[in-house]
């Protein structure tokens, strides 16, 4: 009888199928979140003063609905704006900077650029796009052959002042430091207006800027960027600390002038307690707000200097670089495109009353429609001075803050204060040259 063989069937072993059938459950559910996950908009993330993080938020939602893959997260931090450079500088210190983009003051760049906090844009733009740009505020995004900024807004420091004051006691926009003294004490006298001069006093760097157009309206400089060399310990120094002493002792400055950032001192001046105010170009649209006690009262002008020497705007601005730590370059520079575009510069202005980076917007129909003012900026803008450009410039602003704020509030004689800062500069100077900075 032939034999018969039985067919035989094999089958897994019952906990074998499960294991499969696990793997392959999880396979699909990696590869599902997966596809979920690229499909999840990217987050650019910048910090920025609180007082401009509305401003910037309107731009930032039209983006947005442009571009609903990349979502724009803006940090507010405080408004001083020393305060967010330290915020950046310990986030970058920290090794993971949560910040994919860099909202950057024009002195922050040399040493942002020189501790490779920042990517180099160089080949992102030509130079004919660049053209478009004021060509102060590009050179001010530049470092060693690097171009690290992008314009957004301009800014330069300008005296405003009362027409309606000048026009009550008789007087002409004061052009020079014992103008504005004598127009102030006049006003003090003639009327109601109890402060004749107001501006940043606090040890931060709205102080530095003040000083900066004080000491070049008296025909010096504080550190020359291409030799080192330092004035600070010379006459025009000194009679810089001098003048901005005298008008506190005098009483033509309030004394708490000396705790004042920005907005401080433009209250006093909305408010109308003040005759003249050095400050920036944000201020016009703020002083002209129809609840504003001096709407349709003021007007603008270069800053007062000595007789026989030039008026000098200390130079401002803000704009845009890309973290050398972003995750997300390609969209972190599409943000950079859109917020330092023409259109979306023109948008900002009109909205807030900032300068534009743009060379054309200058002579733009409507932004002239609504601020005739700009013909004024343009001439402030022909006397910008820049800080010095160097690596090391936190640490000089630094020991400048110090002095100046030892020597206005009675600490410190100008002349000792200035020479003690002379002294600290040059050592500074001496070892980031000798280290070859």
């Amino acid at each position: 009888m032939p034999r018969t063989i039985a067919k035989q069937h094999f089958f897994w072993p019952r906990p074998g199928r499960w294991v499969v059938l696990t793997l392959l459950t999880g396979l699909l559910s990696l590869l599902f979140g997966w596809y979920a996950w690229s499909q999840q908009p990217v987050t650019i993330s910048f910090l920025v003063r609180a007082v401009e993080g509305d401003q910037l938020q309107t731009l930032a939602d039209d983006f947005m609905d442009e571009n609903p893959d990349i979502r724009i997260n803006i940090v507010r931090g405080p408004n001083a704006a020393d305060s967010v450079e330290n915020l950046y500088t310990t986030s970058f210190l920290l090794g993971d900077s949560p910040y994919d983009l860099v909202y950057s003051d024009v002195v922050w760049i040399p040493k942002f650029a020189a501790a490779g906090w920042l990517q180099d844009l160089s080949d992102r733009v030509s130079e004919d796009e660049l053209e478009e740009f004021l060509e102060a505020d590009v050179s001010a995004g530049r470092y060693q052959g690097g171009l690290y900024r992008m314009p957004f807004r301009s800014a330069m420091g300008m005296l405003y002042y009362r027409t309606d004051l000048l026009e009550e006691i008789g007087a002409e926009p004061p052009n020079t430091y014992e103008e504005l003294i004598a127009a102030s004490e006049a006003i003090q006298e003639q009327t109601d207006v109890p402060w004749g001069y107001v501006w940043q006093g606090l040890q931060y760097e709205g102080l530095i800027t003040n000083f900066v157009e004080i000491i070049s309206g008296y025909g010096g400089f504080w550190v020359d960027p291409d030799t080192f060399e330092v004035g600070l310990d010379q006459p025009p120094a000194i009679q810089a600390v001098e003048f901005m002493k005298t008008v506190i002792q005098q009483g033509i400055t309030p004394p708490g002038v000396t705790n004042f950032l920005e907005e401080d001192s433009l209250r006093v001046f909305e408010n109308g307690n003040a005759a003249f105010l050095r400050n920036w170009p944000y201020v016009w649209a703020e002083a002209n707000k129809e609840e504003s006690p001096v709407q349709g009262k003021i007007a603008l002008k270069p800053m007062v200097h000595a007789p026989d020497e030039n008026p000098a705007a200390c130079l401002g601005g803000w704009g845009f670089g890309i973290s050398a730590t972003t995750p997300h370059p390609e969209e972190a520079w599409q943000v950079v495109e859109y917020f330092t575009s023409r259109e979306a510069v023109k948008q900002f202005v009109m909205e807030y009353a900032y300068v534009p980076s743009h060379r054309a917007l200058f002579n733009d129909a409507d932004i002239l429609d609504r601020y005739p003012h700009y013909q004024q900026l343009l001439e402030v803008a022909e006397t910008t001075v820049p800080r010095p450009p160097i690596g090391q410039y936190a640490q000089l602003s630094d020991i400048l803050q110090r002095y100046l704020s030892a020597a206005i509030t009675d600490q410190m004689p100008p002349k000792v204060a200035m020479e003690a800062a002379a002294g600290e500069t040059r050592r500074v100077l001496g070892r980031f040259d000798r280290e070859g900075g």
